[in-house]
């Protein structure tokens, strides 16, 4: 793409441009695009943030957002809790800059979709029910990712623990804290091995021991018992009838074959 060719219809001129200060001065999203191009050729992570902005403003951000990885393609744009941006719209009771966000968020996606753009647009969400049909629709691949196998929760276990030297446990160990923690999801996983982990620190507590001066080395490593205390304070967060939810939506709009 030359340098100062035009980005969807001269919606927003090439990111060059952006940084040299042309087009119209003083525009919040304008600013907000020159202070996240200045490390060099990443789409960053733009304010999405709905309330913040009067009415206007969030269209302008997200044109600035698939502009901007126009011109700094290949890029990849992920959106976190995609389902707070694209709900379903309603005719009541929705806010008038809300409803313009995602026209604007929907009229993008269907425009760069021309299959010569090394763009690739990512959404993560946790209730994808509550997704417009539309955005639906424009997300053409739609994986479940179910929650971690017992080879997943080990493995979660093992690199959590070995970034700090605190993984001693044997496999027969590992097997069982596995069996304790079905239906555990990665997040959960990860809080518990973060409270597991305090327990050498609370047992030197017990003891008198001021943690404060304690070396890493003598932090004795992360025990069975450890976690059996944890699984006292940590539960699973997702029931079964989420679980069923997932599954029968992912039975009629998922993609399958993948």
């Amino acid at each position: 793409m030359p340098s100062e060719a035009l980005v969807h219809s001269g919606r927003l001129k090439c990111a060059d441009n952006v940084k040299r200060g042309r087009g119209r001065p003083n525009l919040t999203w304008e600013e907000s695009v020159k202070r996240y191009l200045k490390d060099g050729n990443i789409t960053k992570e733009l304010p999405m943030d709905r309330g913040a902005w009067k009415i206007g403003e969030g269209e302008k951000l997200v044109r600035a957002l698939f502009g901007v990885a126009c011109c700094r393609q290949p890029a990849v744009i992920f959106v976190d809790e995609i389902d707070s941006l694209l709900s379903q719209r309603k005719s009541d009771g929705e806010h008038e800059s809300s409803r313009r966000l995602k026209t604007q968020f929907l009229i993008e996606m269907e425009g760069f979709d021309s299959g010569n753009e090394q763009i690739l647009l990512i959404g993560a969400t946790n209730r994808p029910q509550e997704l417009d049909e539309a955005a639906r629709r424009r997300l053409t691949k739609r994986l479940y990712i179910p929650l971690p196998s017992s080879e997943a929760r080990t493995w979660i276990i093992r690199n959590l623990l070995e970034k700090d030297g605190l993984f001693k446990l044997s496999e027969k160990e590992t097997g069982v804290i596995c069996k304790l923690t079905e239906g555990y999801s990665g997040s959960d996983m990860k809080n518990l091995v973060k409270d597991a982990s305090m327990g050498p620190l609370r047992e030197a507590l017990q003891q008198g021991v001021e943690i404060t001066k304690l070396n890493k080395e003598e932090v004795r490593p992360v025990m069975l018992k450890d976690f059996e205390a944890a699984l006292q304070e940590v539960r699973p967060s997702v029931s079964t009838s989420e679980l069923g939810i997932y599954e029968e939506w992912n039975m009629q709009f998922g993609s399958l074959s993948i």
